[in-house]
């Protein structure tokens, strides 16, 4: 019986009595391809392979395709291949992802990629309150490290399109807004107490390994909860709270970081007094970090904390509400390194005299931002207590003018004791922008005094100008390391020290630009 023949079948020159067939090249550009077969053919095969893959038994006949499986889309019919990994395996993957939003588009490929995407997540804000208080979202985001409830511990309209956004909150706000007595948040716009409170201590019980959570309204109960379940918080931002909810704060055990944000202006007010830094300083003697912002106080809450919190580094102090005096208190804060003030329509109303002040014998920077510099005295009582500093910065400062900033000779004065003389360190490099008062005359009268300077950075001070730089001030400028120099658009100090060996190949550094 002879076989059929093949038709898709050609002769070979190099072997007669062998026969080649087409290759798919040949085939598209040959009179008898037919389009639809081959098709056909590609579908079938995929089909072919889907039920493979599935456990049947009983594949149809390659001979005999269905109308159904002709029909269908190849991709339809394409396997899962992800469900061959295991959920570690998987985990491992998508956690080399570092772009964020990638997640979000990945747990809405199926069931299991969303329970697998939310182990991923560590940080989340929580806008809608039923979502924490349901329980949900300790089950959807199982490793939590960082969350925050403040915004969805406000009520507000859910069609609101009114939002104020600040650098401490960002608030949905209601439309009779104009109507709250001056704050754009109400009393009665915060959730109570106890309704925090519980959705502090679930969230607690199941989220133990959190290392840093920002609260609102939260009470004592709630906070001592907080601190018995999560050992390993460390960093804390608390909204609203009163002196009496800090008892709280105390059982912590391993907190680092606090901010205390008892009022921000125009928003909402609550009060943080001495006492309640007194109850701070007493419990939480780990803190190396301490931000205060609106909070009222006096030179024995500041005292406290420098006497207990003997650990603490970092001391900021925005928009305060501190009697006069309480300058005085930081030469108790012996191993600060950093002071900040921010925001502050004063810094001592009446700092008493200089001999009570004392210093900070390990203060490194501070920093003044948008401040109010008026106060000729309260501006030199500072300076005083930071005499050791080796950087300074000054940035949107109303009120500095030459008078004010003559001041700051002394940062390269000695310290003068009852019986013995010690030469401090002397200031290493000094920001200042936005100082429009400022002339270039103050500017050298003061900067000539530093003899240890070697960074400098003068940045829209418009009052500062090119013209006026003496040959003493230009040498000292050829002397740094780091010059940022731009006073105003108009600058061309880079023209003007030609010669000096700043900006040049191998010299020293200039950005004027």
């Amino acid at each position: 019986m002879s076989s059929l023949p093949d038709h898709n079948a050609v002769f070979d020159p190099n072997n007669p009595g062998r026969k080649r067939h087409f290759s798919w090249p040949e085939q598209l550009s040959g009179e008898r391809f037919d389009q639809n077969d081959v098709l056909k053919h590609v579908i079938l095969k995929l089909h072919l392979r889907s039920i493979s893959h599935s456990g049947s038994t009983t594949p149809q006949s390659e001979s005999e395709p269905d109308s159904e499986s002709l029909n269908s889309s190849p991709l339809s019919a394409a396997p899962d291949c992800s469900r061959a990994l295991s959920d570690e395996l998987l985990l491992n993957v998508l956690s080399r992802i570092t772009d964020r939003k990638q997640h979000l588009s990945n747990s809405l490929v199926c069931k299991a990629w969303c329970l697998i995407s939310g182990r991923l997540i560590q940080s989340i804000k929580v806008l809608d309150w039923e979502f924490l208080e349901s329980g949900r979202l300790s089950l959807r985001f199982p490793n939590l490290f960082d969350v925050n409830i403040v915004p969805a511990s406000i009520n507000f309209e859910t069609n609101s399109a009114i939002l104020l956004s600040c650098k401490l909150l960002d608030v949905y706000l209601n439309s009779d807004v104009l109507g709250n007595d001056g704050l754009f948040v109400r009393r009665d716009d915060i959730l109570d107490s106890e309704r925090i409170d519980r959705c502090v201590k679930m969230l607690a019980k199941r989220c133990r390994n959190l290392r840093r959570i920002v609260l609102m309204n939260a009470s004592e109960e709630g906070l001592g909860c907080l601190a018995n379940d999560c050992e390993l918080l460390q960093e804390m931002e608390l909204h609203y709270c009163g002196d009496l909810s800090l008892k709280g704060v105390c059982k912590f055990r391993n907190l680092q970081i606090l901010k205390l944000i008892g009022r921000i202006g125009g928003i909402y007010d609550s009060v943080v007094s001495d006492i309640g830094m007194t109850i701070l300083a007493q419990g939480c003697g780990r803190l190396v970090k301490l931000e205060l912002v609106g909070c009222e106080g006096s030179y024995d809450g500041i005292k406290a904390i420098g006497m207990c919190c003997q650990m603490l580094e970092e001391l900021t102090l925005c928009n305060h509400r501190m009697e006069g005096g309480w300058i005085a208190a930081l030469s108790y804060c012996g191993n600060l390194k950093t002071l900040s003030i921010q925001s502050c329509k004063y810094i001592d109303q009446s700092p008493g005299p200089d001999e009570h002040l004392g210093s900070c014998p390990m203060l490194e920077e501070l920093h003044l931002r948008r401040c109010h510099m008026r106060d000729k005295h309260g501006v030199r009582a500072l300076f005083l207590v930071c005499q050791n500093i080796r950087v300074l910065e000054i940035e949107d400062c109303w009120g500095l003018d030459d008078s004010i900033f003559a001041a700051a000779t002394i940062f390269s004065k000695k310290l003068v004791f009852k019986t013995f003389e010690v030469a401090s360190r002397s200031i290493r490099s000094v920001s200042l922008e936005g100082c429009s008062l400022l002339t270039t005359e103050g500017l050298e009268s003061v900067v000539l005094s530093w003899i240890e300077i070697d960074r400098l950075k003068v940045i829209s001070c418009s009052n500062v100008k090119d013209s006026e730089i003496t040959p003493e001030l230009a040498t000292l400028f050829s002397d740094l390391k780091e010059l940022k120099w731009r006073p105003d658009s108009r600058s061309l100090l880079s023209a003007s020290l030609t010669g000096t060996g700043v900006g040049e190949k191998g010299g020293k550094s200039l950005i004027s630009k």
